[in-house]
């Protein structure tokens, strides 16, 4: 099936392995990540959207990804996870888009994927927990999210007007619980930095 115009709107919530603030946002890439390396994983969780004729509201993605160095130079493994909800035609399209292979918003993630460790299609967990968030893959990932309190206690400490390619505002945050094991890599990211984005991506 070829590329589909597409659109989505929803959030974007990472969990990584950099030091509380991930030095990769901050830099827009030019700074390599806390330890040299960066490994975590993102959740997206679309609240409408579309590709092509299919819907996509109400479903989710997840990435893991395990970055050599700095984020720009690429060569990262990459694995995606789709909703085990989404149809043959919503599955291929959460697919491209995910792959940077619809266009658009994430055609980036084409050339910065050097290795794809796997696609499956498994159970997924999205919740809003207060001003946190809970991802989670049965047996695969259990990660949740918390902003970092600012001054007044009940503002999140923000990065605004970024050139950040998934959003201009970022919620700072740092992970609670976050725990995974898949394709020979076992990874404990609490207390590392993460990140709560609200997102519109598409073709247009």
């Amino acid at each position: 099936m070829t590329a589909q115009p597409w659109k989505i709107k929803g959030e974007f919530v990472v969990s990584c392995s950099c030091a509380v603030f991930c030095p990769c946002v901050i830099s827009l890439g030019e700074a390599p990540p806390t330890d040299g390396t960066c490994q975590g994983w993102i959740a997206i969780h679309v609240d409408e959207g579309y590709y092509g004729k299919a819907r996509l509201d109400g479903l989710n993605a997840a990435w893991m990804v395990d970055v050599p160095g700095r984020m720009p130079e690429g060569n990262w493994g990459f694995a995606l996870y789709i909703d085990e909800r989404a149809t043959p035609e919503q599955a291929d399209g959460l697919t491209k888009i995910n792959m940077g292979e619809a266009g658009g918003s994430t055609s980036p993630l084409k050339q910065l994927i050097g290795s794809v460790l796997g696609i499956e299609k498994v159970p997924f967990i999205f919740e809003k927990l207060g001003k946190g968030r809970r991802f989670a893959i049965p047996g695969v990932v259990d990660a949740t999210v918390e902003p970092v309190r600012g001054k007044n206690p009940d503002e999140p400490t923000k990065v605004v007007n970024s050139e950040y390619w998934p959003s201009s505002t970022i919620l700072v945050c740092r992970g609670v619980k976050s725990k995974s094991r898949a394709f020979g890599r076992e990874w404990d990211l609490a207390g590392k930095s993460g990140e709560i984005c609200d997102i519109e991506w598409g073709t247009t």
